[in-house]
């Protein structure tokens, strides 16, 4: 006759398998369990709450492709315009869970920064770009990336001076 292992070692429960680890099982014991007078299946909710009225805007808002409806409550600052807000619409136009979507909205990001400069020069505001970029606070906290930065601005005008003076 073969005896097994099972046989030999016959399932134990789960509490003889953890005893060795300590503090295992202390909240089983529902006096121990501080919090378990307070759960309640299902939970009390006498009084719903009513979902807040529908925003009314006269801007254009954007809208996933999976909600079949806008949220009642939605902001309004800056609503798409310009080549920012095309790329936009055209990124609503696929679902969240495609790449494209993200990406266009990020390279609508950009976009937008770009146009809000040109929109700053045309109206005579030359922008810090130095200090809107945290220049300080780079220089202060990475002092190392900050000066590779100026090392690589520095290396892309000199290369742009040689080539404009090698043209002439």
């Amino acid at each position: 006759m073969i005896i097994t292992d099972a046989q030999q070692n016959p399932p134990r429960s789960q509490a003889e398998r953890h005893a060795h680890i300590v503090g295992w099982g202390a909240d089983l014991d529902h006096a121990h369990r501080p919090a378990y007078p307070m759960e309640r299946t299902p939970p009390r909710l006498p009084h719903a709450v009513p979902p807040p009225e529908q925003q009314h805007s006269h801007a254009e808002v954007l809208v996933s492709t999976e909600r079949p409806r806008i949220t009642p409550i939605y902001g309004t600052t800056l609503p798409p315009k310009g080549l920012s807000g095309w790329l936009r619409r055209q990124a609503f136009r696929h679902s969240e869970n495609d790449l494209r979507h993200w990406m266009m909205l990020l390279l609508a990001d950009r976009v937008n920064m770009g146009e809000g400069l040109i929109e700053d020069l045309s109206r005579g505001h030359v922008p810090n770009l130095y200090a809107e970029m945290g220049g300080r606070a780079e220089l202060r906290h990475n002092p190392m990336g900050a000066a590779r930065k100026a090392a690589i601005g520095i290396a892309a005008l000199a290369l742009i001076a040689i080539a404009l003076k090698r043209r002439r």
